[in-house]
Protein backbone atom coordinates (compact mmCIF):
# COMPACT_ATOMS: atom_id res chain seq x y z
CA UNK A 1 0.00 0.00 0.00
CA UNK A 2 1.34 3.39 -0.72
CA UNK A 3 2.24 5.96 1.36
CA UNK A 4 0.04 8.75 -0.25
CA UNK A 5 -2.75 5.93 0.15
CA UNK A 6 -2.26 5.27 3.91
CA UNK A 7 -2.05 9.09 4.80
CA UNK A 8 -5.66 9.72 2.49
CA UNK A 9 -7.14 6.81 5.05
CA UNK A 10 -5.43 8.32 7.77
CA UNK A 11 -6.77 11.79 7.01
CA UNK A 12 -9.97 10.57 6.21
CA UNK A 13 -10.21 8.84 9.91
CA UNK A 14 -9.49 11.88 11.39
CA UNK A 15 -12.35 13.53 9.29
CA UNK A 16 -14.47 11.17 10.64
CA UNK A 17 -13.30 11.92 14.22
CA UNK A 18 -13.71 15.46 14.03
CA UNK A 19 -17.28 15.42 12.37
CA UNK A 20 -18.30 13.69 15.93
CA UNK A 21 -16.53 16.14 17.97
CA UNK A 22 -19.26 18.98 17.05
CA UNK A 23 -21.86 17.10 18.65
CA UNK A 24 -19.69 15.61 21.38
CA UNK A 25 -18.51 19.48 21.91
CA UNK A 26 -21.92 20.75 22.24
CA UNK A 27 -23.31 18.04 24.52
CA UNK A 28 -20.64 18.85 26.85
CA UNK A 29 -20.82 22.45 27.25
CA UNK A 30 -23.93 22.13 28.99
CA UNK A 31 -22.10 20.91 31.89
CA UNK A 32 -19.00 23.59 31.09
CA UNK A 33 -18.09 26.87 30.12
CA UNK A 34 -15.63 26.74 27.23
CA UNK A 35 -12.65 27.09 28.64
CA UNK A 36 -13.55 25.21 31.58
CA UNK A 37 -13.97 22.29 28.54
CA UNK A 38 -11.22 23.72 26.62
CA UNK A 39 -8.88 23.39 29.15
CA UNK A 40 -9.60 19.91 30.61
CA UNK A 41 -10.04 18.18 26.75
CA UNK A 42 -6.65 19.90 25.52
CA UNK A 43 -4.53 19.19 28.82
CA UNK A 44 -6.34 15.24 28.96
CA UNK A 45 -4.95 15.08 25.58
CA UNK A 46 -1.32 16.74 26.15
CA UNK A 47 -0.47 14.53 29.00
CA UNK A 48 -1.69 11.46 27.60
CA UNK A 49 0.30 12.15 24.33
CA UNK A 50 3.15 13.00 26.38
CA UNK A 51 2.87 9.91 27.84
CA UNK A 52 2.94 8.04 24.82
CA UNK A 53 5.44 9.75 22.74
CA UNK A 54 7.74 9.98 25.59
CA UNK A 55 10.92 9.77 23.33
CA UNK A 56 10.07 12.33 21.03
CA UNK A 57 9.58 14.74 23.78
CA UNK A 58 12.69 13.54 25.01
CA UNK A 59 14.40 15.11 21.44
CA UNK A 60 12.36 18.61 21.41
CA UNK A 61 14.34 21.35 20.45
CA UNK A 62 13.98 25.45 20.10
CA UNK A 63 11.92 25.20 17.06
CA UNK A 64 9.99 22.48 17.29
CA UNK A 65 9.05 24.65 20.42
CA UNK A 66 8.72 28.03 18.56
CA UNK A 67 6.59 26.84 15.87
CA UNK A 68 4.96 24.68 18.14
CA UNK A 69 3.84 27.35 20.61
CA UNK A 70 2.98 29.74 17.21
CA UNK A 71 0.77 27.18 15.92
CA UNK A 72 -1.16 26.19 18.85
CA UNK A 73 -1.65 29.85 19.88
CA UNK A 74 -3.31 29.86 16.21
CA UNK A 75 -5.18 26.55 16.80
CA UNK A 76 -6.46 28.09 20.67
CA UNK A 77 -7.67 30.94 18.91
CA UNK A 78 -9.81 28.98 16.46
CA UNK A 79 -11.25 26.67 19.20
CA UNK A 80 -11.95 29.21 21.05
CA UNK A 81 -14.29 30.72 18.62
CA UNK A 82 -15.84 27.92 17.39
CA UNK A 83 -16.26 26.51 21.02
CA UNK A 84 -17.87 29.59 22.35
CA UNK A 85 -20.27 29.88 19.27
CA UNK A 86 -21.48 26.56 19.85
CA UNK A 87 -23.61 27.30 22.79
CA UNK A 88 -25.37 29.36 20.02
CA UNK A 89 -25.89 27.43 16.65
CA UNK A 90 -26.30 23.91 16.07
CA UNK A 91 -23.92 21.43 15.31
CA UNK A 92 -24.59 20.70 12.30
CA UNK A 93 -24.05 24.56 11.07
CA UNK A 94 -21.25 24.98 13.13
CA UNK A 95 -19.25 21.80 11.15
CA UNK A 96 -20.27 23.57 7.54
CA UNK A 97 -19.17 26.96 8.48
CA UNK A 98 -15.76 25.49 10.01
CA UNK A 99 -15.85 23.09 6.80
CA UNK A 100 -15.61 27.00 4.91
CA UNK A 101 -11.66 26.86 6.07
CA UNK A 102 -10.88 24.46 3.29
CA UNK A 103 -11.57 26.66 0.58
CA UNK A 104 -9.99 30.28 2.84
CA UNK A 105 -6.29 27.96 2.86
CA UNK A 106 -5.69 28.76 -1.04
CA UNK A 107 -6.39 32.40 -1.38
CA UNK A 108 -4.71 32.86 2.36
CA UNK A 109 -2.05 31.40 1.04
CA UNK A 110 -1.66 33.35 -1.98
CA UNK A 111 -1.85 36.64 -0.48
CA UNK A 112 0.72 35.51 2.17
CA UNK A 113 3.07 34.53 -0.98
CA UNK A 114 1.97 37.61 -3.08
CA UNK A 115 0.00 35.63 -5.59
CA UNK A 116 -3.38 36.28 -7.54
CA UNK A 117 -5.33 33.35 -6.33
CA UNK A 118 -6.57 30.87 -9.14
CA UNK A 119 -9.49 31.10 -10.81
CA UNK A 120 -11.34 27.89 -9.29
CA UNK A 121 -10.29 28.91 -5.77
CA UNK A 122 -12.02 32.44 -6.51
CA UNK A 123 -15.28 30.47 -7.61
CA UNK A 124 -15.60 27.83 -5.19
CA UNK A 125 -15.27 30.96 -2.58
CA UNK A 126 -17.67 32.59 -4.10
CA UNK A 127 -19.99 29.35 -3.93
CA UNK A 128 -19.24 28.81 -0.20
CA UNK A 129 -19.67 32.41 0.97
CA UNK A 130 -23.34 32.24 -0.94
CA UNK A 131 -23.79 28.62 0.54
CA UNK A 132 -22.91 30.08 4.50
CA UNK A 133 -25.44 32.86 3.44
CA UNK A 134 -28.07 30.76 2.54
CA UNK A 135 -26.84 28.30 5.88
CA UNK A 136 -26.67 31.07 8.43
CA UNK A 137 -28.85 33.98 7.67
CA UNK A 138 -32.28 34.54 8.83
CA UNK A 139 -35.40 36.81 7.32
CA UNK A 140 -33.58 39.99 8.54
CA UNK A 141 -30.31 39.22 7.17
CA UNK A 142 -28.92 38.99 10.24
CA UNK A 143 -25.89 36.57 11.06
CA UNK A 144 -27.15 34.69 14.44
CA UNK A 145 -23.87 35.40 17.27
CA UNK A 146 -22.85 31.73 17.30
CA UNK A 147 -23.05 31.50 13.54
CA UNK A 148 -19.94 35.40 13.49
CA UNK A 149 -18.15 33.36 16.06
CA UNK A 150 -17.61 30.05 14.45
CA UNK A 151 -16.89 32.19 11.14
CA UNK A 152 -14.38 33.76 13.17
CA UNK A 153 -13.11 30.92 13.97
CA UNK A 154 -12.56 29.64 10.94
CA UNK A 155 -10.19 32.27 9.19
CA UNK A 156 -8.08 31.29 12.62
CA UNK A 157 -8.57 27.31 11.60
CA UNK A 158 -7.64 27.79 7.56
CA UNK A 159 -4.08 29.60 9.20
CA UNK A 160 -3.75 26.39 11.07
CA UNK A 161 -3.94 24.31 8.24
CA UNK A 162 -1.52 26.90 6.46
CA UNK A 163 1.53 26.75 8.76
CA UNK A 164 1.02 22.61 9.89
CA UNK A 165 1.92 22.37 5.77
CA UNK A 166 4.65 25.19 6.55
CA UNK A 167 6.55 23.96 9.13
CA UNK A 168 5.41 19.97 9.85
CA UNK A 169 8.37 18.97 7.27
CA UNK A 170 11.05 20.65 8.99
CA UNK A 171 10.45 19.33 12.60
CA UNK A 172 9.35 16.20 14.58
CA UNK A 173 5.61 16.04 13.79
CA UNK A 174 4.52 14.16 16.67
CA UNK A 175 6.34 16.57 19.12
CA UNK A 176 4.86 19.43 17.00
CA UNK A 177 1.17 18.21 17.44
CA UNK A 178 2.02 17.58 21.21
CA UNK A 179 3.14 21.18 21.77
CA UNK A 180 0.57 22.49 20.16
CA UNK A 181 -2.14 20.57 22.08
CA UNK A 182 -0.20 21.81 25.41
CA UNK A 183 -0.29 24.84 24.59
CA UNK A 184 -4.07 25.04 23.82
CA UNK A 185 -4.54 23.40 26.98
CA UNK A 186 -2.58 26.26 29.34
CA UNK A 187 -3.57 28.90 27.57
CA UNK A 188 -7.53 27.60 27.79
CA UNK A 189 -6.81 27.03 31.62
CA UNK A 190 -5.11 30.48 32.26
CA UNK A 191 -8.67 31.78 30.65
CA UNK A 192 -10.88 29.48 32.56
CA UNK A 193 -8.93 30.85 35.80
CA UNK A 194 -9.45 34.03 34.62
CA UNK A 195 -12.69 34.38 33.34
CA UNK A 196 -14.81 31.13 34.60
CA UNK A 197 -15.31 29.22 37.79
CA UNK A 198 -13.21 26.12 37.26
CA UNK A 199 -15.20 22.92 37.43
CA UNK A 200 -14.24 19.61 37.51
CA UNK A 201 -17.32 17.55 35.94
CA UNK A 202 -19.02 14.27 38.04
CA UNK A 203 -21.28 12.88 35.19
CA UNK A 204 -20.18 9.82 33.32
CA UNK A 205 -21.66 11.07 29.97
CA UNK A 206 -19.68 14.18 30.30
CA UNK A 207 -16.42 12.40 30.89
CA UNK A 208 -17.07 9.58 28.12
CA UNK A 209 -17.27 12.32 26.14
CA UNK A 210 -14.35 13.70 27.46
CA UNK A 211 -12.04 11.29 26.85
CA UNK A 212 -13.33 10.40 23.37
CA UNK A 213 -12.73 14.04 22.30
CA UNK A 214 -9.00 14.19 24.10
CA UNK A 215 -7.89 11.03 23.18
CA UNK A 216 -9.92 10.58 19.28
CA UNK A 217 -10.60 13.73 18.25
CA UNK A 218 -7.35 15.53 19.62
CA UNK A 219 -4.16 13.62 20.16
CA UNK A 220 -5.34 11.31 17.64
CA UNK A 221 -6.44 13.34 15.27
CA UNK A 222 -3.62 16.23 15.44
CA UNK A 223 -0.66 13.84 15.38
CA UNK A 224 -2.09 11.38 12.56
CA UNK A 225 -2.36 15.44 10.65
CA UNK A 226 1.14 16.59 11.18
CA UNK A 227 1.99 13.38 10.44
CA UNK A 228 0.27 12.66 7.31
CA UNK A 229 0.91 16.09 5.64
CA UNK A 230 4.31 14.47 4.87
CA UNK A 231 3.38 12.29 2.48
CA UNK A 232 0.20 13.20 1.30
CA UNK A 233 -0.89 16.05 -1.28
CA UNK A 234 -2.48 19.68 -0.16
CA UNK A 235 -4.91 18.84 -2.66
CA UNK A 236 -6.07 15.48 -1.11
CA UNK A 237 -5.86 16.67 2.03
CA UNK A 238 -8.12 19.48 1.47
CA UNK A 239 -10.35 17.22 -0.46
CA UNK A 240 -10.60 15.05 2.57
CA UNK A 241 -11.85 17.50 5.19
CA UNK A 242 -14.53 18.13 3.05
CA UNK A 243 -16.21 15.38 4.06
CA UNK A 244 -15.63 16.86 8.14
CA UNK A 245 -19.50 19.05 8.06
CA UNK A 246 -20.94 15.79 6.56
CA UNK A 247 -19.94 13.30 8.97
CA UNK A 248 -21.29 16.30 11.93
CA UNK A 249 -24.51 16.55 10.18
CA UNK A 250 -24.59 12.56 10.28
CA UNK A 251 -23.92 11.80 14.14
CA UNK A 252 -25.99 15.46 15.04
CA UNK A 253 -28.87 13.41 13.16
CA UNK A 254 -28.36 9.84 14.91
CA UNK A 255 -27.54 11.87 18.56
CA UNK A 256 -29.45 15.08 18.78
CA UNK A 257 -31.78 14.40 15.78
CA UNK A 258 -30.49 17.93 14.55
CA UNK A 259 -31.72 17.92 11.32
CA UNK A 260 -30.93 21.11 8.21
CA UNK A 261 -34.17 23.12 6.92
CA UNK A 262 -34.21 22.61 3.30
CA UNK A 263 -32.66 26.05 2.85
CA UNK A 264 -30.07 24.77 4.89
CA UNK A 265 -29.31 21.64 3.11
CA UNK A 266 -29.24 24.21 0.18
CA UNK A 267 -26.45 26.01 1.66
CA UNK A 268 -24.36 23.42 2.69
CA UNK A 269 -24.49 21.88 -0.49
CA UNK A 270 -22.99 25.02 -1.81
CA UNK A 271 -20.67 25.07 0.74
CA UNK A 272 -19.35 21.45 -0.44
CA UNK A 273 -19.38 22.69 -3.93
CA UNK A 274 -17.53 25.42 -3.54
CA UNK A 275 -14.74 23.53 -1.34
CA UNK A 276 -14.40 20.73 -4.55
CA UNK A 277 -14.32 23.53 -7.28
CA UNK A 278 -11.95 25.20 -5.69
CA UNK A 279 -9.62 21.66 -4.77
CA UNK A 280 -10.34 19.59 -7.23
CA UNK A 281 -8.33 19.98 -11.13
CA UNK A 282 -11.46 19.17 -13.03
CA UNK A 283 -9.30 19.47 -16.30
CA UNK A 284 -6.60 16.85 -15.36
CA UNK A 285 -9.37 14.53 -14.75
CA UNK A 286 -11.40 15.28 -17.92
CA UNK A 287 -8.39 15.41 -20.14
CA UNK A 288 -6.96 12.79 -18.66
CA UNK A 289 -5.93 10.55 -22.38
CA UNK A 290 -8.29 7.81 -23.10
CA UNK A 291 -5.49 5.30 -24.18
CA UNK A 292 -2.08 4.87 -22.59
CA UNK A 293 0.92 5.91 -24.69
CA UNK A 294 2.54 3.51 -27.07
CA UNK A 295 5.75 4.98 -27.23
CA UNK A 296 5.93 4.62 -23.28
CA UNK A 297 4.69 1.23 -23.36
CA UNK A 298 7.14 0.48 -26.39
CA UNK A 299 9.95 1.80 -24.38
CA UNK A 300 9.33 -0.52 -21.59
CA UNK A 301 9.22 -3.31 -23.45
CA UNK A 302 12.97 -2.53 -25.20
Amino acid sequence: MKRQFKADLALLAVTVGWGSSFILSKNTLTALEPYNFLAIRFIISGVMSSLIFYKNILRLDKSTVKYGFFIGFILFTAYAFQTVGLNYTTASKSAFITGFSVVLVPVISALFLKKVPERAAVIGAVMALFGLGFLTLNGSLALNIGDLLTLCSTFAFAMHIITVGKYTASVDSISLAIVQIGTVGILSLIMTLTTETLVIPKGSDVWINLVILSLVCTSGAFIVQNTAQKYTSATHTALIYTGEPVFAAIFAYFISREVLTPRGLFGAVLILTGMLVAEVDFKCIFNRPKYPDTRIEKDRSA
